[in-house]
């Protein structure tokens, strides 16, 4: 476990964990934008819940002068709800299948189909902060297809449930702990 919230005690273990634990503390008093604010400037993932599996989003580098392989993921990291297969990105990179790949793991350090579902679920996460959107139309809205889709993929990335996850860091749960 990375920490413990207890109500009036929350509790961590080792330096990491206690980033963690306090980046949990801050989301919870100040809401998701601020914890995420505050992580972006120390280089740390916004969110790990107390038992869940590291995940951390993976920026790419950005030039002056973006290139068709930049591009091409921009493109999906904006259209995230439709369909993207491996062949047509590499074709919209202008890259083979093989050369996509091969420059995408150097650059990413992951899959594109990894990268892909790691993206999905972190506009999943956000649209479950701010809006009161129904599971099936954040499943659809992320690219995930249905809400059981969305399940697995949330509890395999974050050890949680997406009704969960907004049941703590939605803008409700944050006025509810304001009060």
């Amino acid at each position: 476990m990375l920490y413990i919230d207890n109500g009036d005690v929350v509790t961590s273990a080792g330096v990491a964990a206690g980033l963690d634990c306090c980046l949990h503390i801050i989301r919870a008093r100040y809401g998701a934008e601020g914890a995420l604010r505050l992580a972006r400037q120390i280089v740390l993932s916004p969110h790990r819940q107390g038992g869940q599996a590291q995940f951390i989003e993976r920026p790419i580098a950005r030039t002056g002068n973006a290139d068709r392989f930049t591009q091409a993921l921009d493109t999906v990291r904006r259209t995230l709800g439709e369909t993207h297969s491996l062949d047509s990105v590499a074709a919209t990179a202008g890259l083979t299948r093989r050369t996509f790949t091969r420059r995408f793991q150097k650059t990413i350090g992951t899959s594109f189909g990894d990268w892909l579902t790691d993206q999905r679920v972190a506009l999943a996460q956000r649209l479950l902060e701010v809006t009161e959107k129904s599971m099936e139309m954040i499943a659809f809205e992320a690219g995930f297809g249905s809400a059981t889709s969305l399940r697995q993929h949330f509890a395999a990335r974050l050890r949680t449930t997406p009704a969960q996850y907004r049941r703590e860091f939605s803008k409700n749960a944050q006025e509810r702990g304001a009060r």
